[in-house]
C-alpha cells in the first residue's frame, strides 16, 4: 500500500499508537464474543434448554439446523454469562464492551444482556460472531426480538443475518434474497436457497441495501403478503430510488397473505417458493401500483 501510494503521489494516513490499541482491542473483542457464542451453544444442549429446544423443534429444527447455525439458549439466571466469562478471565468492561453485559444501575448488579432466549450468532462478512440476535421463550415477554446494542464490532444497520455466506452462492444464483426474519433465513437456506439474508429487525438500511447490492445487481425482497409487508416494501423500494445506477434495482415478491417463508416452505416446499421469486415484480412496477391503488 505505501509503495502504490507513493508512486501515486498520495499520502497514507498515518498508523498511530492509538490505532494500534484499538485494533487489538478489536481483535479481544472477537474473541470474547466467539467464547459466548461457544458457551450459548453448550447450553442449548444442556438440561436447562429443553424449553428453548422444545421451541426449535415446534419451528421444525432439529440439531443439524442447530448446528449448522450455532444456535445458543441464553439461561434465565441473568449472571450464567458473567460467570463464565469471568472464569476466563473477561473483565467485566470487557464483557460489556462487547455487548455481552448490561452494566450495574440503580442498585442492580451487573447482569447478562440476553436471558431466558433463544440465540441467533450474526456474523460479519468474515464468519466471525460479532452480535447476537436474541428471541424471547416467554409469551408475554417483550420486545419478543432483541439485538446486540451498538458495540466496536456490530451496528445493526450496517450488517445482514447470513451474510458470511450468502454471497458466494448468490453468485451462483445470480441473485440473493432478503427476507425479513432469523427463522425465515434459516427455513431458505435449509430449503437450499442459500443466498438468503435478513436485516436486523430494522427496516432495510442504505448500508444494507449497498451489502445486497455488492452481491447482485438486482435482488429480491421477498416479504409477507400483509399490510405490514406491503409498507416495508414501500419503504425499501423509496430507499432505493436515492441510489438506483445503471444496471441495478430491485424485485419483489410476496408471499400469500398470512404466510412467511418459513410456513410456506413447509407446505408448499422449495419448488413451489422458486416459482414465487422468480415471479418476482420489478421495482417500477411496484411504485406503479402503490401510487395508483
Amino acid at each position: 500500500m505505501e509503495k502504490l501510494a507513493a508512486e501515486a503521489g498520495v499520502e497514507l494516513p498515518r498508523w498511530s499508537p492509538d490505532d494500534e490499541a484499538r485494533e487489538q482491542k478489536k481483535k479481544s473483542l472477537y474473541d470474547i464474543v466467539e467464547l459466548a457464542a461457544a458457551f450459548y451453544q453448550a447450553q442449548l444442549l444442556a438440561p436447562d434448554g429443553r424449553a428453548a429446544r422444545d421451541y426449535l423443534k415446534g419451528r421444525g429444527l432439529d440439531g443439524a439446523a442447530a448446528s449448522q447455525f450455532r444456535l445458543g439458549y441464553a439461561p434465565s439466571s441473568g449472571q450464567t454469562l458473567i460467570g463464565h466469562l469471568t472464569a476466563h478471565n473477561v473483565t467485566q468492561d470487557d464483557m460489556i464492551a462487547a455487548g455481552l453485559a448490561r452494566p450495574a444501575e440503580a442498585g442492580r448488579a451487573m447482569r447478562d444482556f440476553f436471558f431466558g432466549r433463544v440465540l441467533f450468532p450474526i456474523a460479519d462478512g468474515r464468519g466471525r460472531v460479532i452480535a447476537f440476535g436474541g428471541r424471547a421463550l416467554q409469551a408475554d415477554a417483550k420486545p419478543k426480538y432483541i439485538n446486540t446494542g451498538e458495540t466496536a464490532l456490530f451496528s445493526k444497520g450496517h450488517n445482514l443475518y447470513n451474510f458470511q455466506t450468502a454471497p458466494a452462492a448468490a453468485l451462483k444464483a445470480g441473485t440473493i434474497v432478503l427476507a425479513e426474519g432469523y427463522m425465515d433465513v434459516i427455513a431458505l437456506v435449509r430449503a437450499g436457497f442459500a443466498h438468503a439474508v435478513a436485516p436486523l429487525g430494522t427496516a432495510l438500511t442504505e448500508d444494507q441495501l449497498q451489502l445486497l447490492w455488492r452481491s447482485a445487481p438486482e435482488p429480491i425482497l421477498a416479504f409477507d403478503g400483509d399490510g405490514a409487508g406491503l409498507k416495508a416494501a414501500h419503504r425499501a423500494a423509496h430507499l432505493a430510488l436515492a441510489h438506483l445506477k445503471p444496471g441495478y434495482s430491485l424485485r419483489f415478491a410476496f408471499l400469500p397473505a398470512g404466510e412467511d417463508p418459513d410456513t410456506f416452505l413447509a407446505a408448499n416446499g422449495a419448488s413451489a417458493m422458486q416459482m414465487l421469486l422468480e415471479a418476482a415484480i420489478p421495482l417500477s412496477q411496484l411504485l406503479w401500483r402503490a401510487e395508483t391503488e
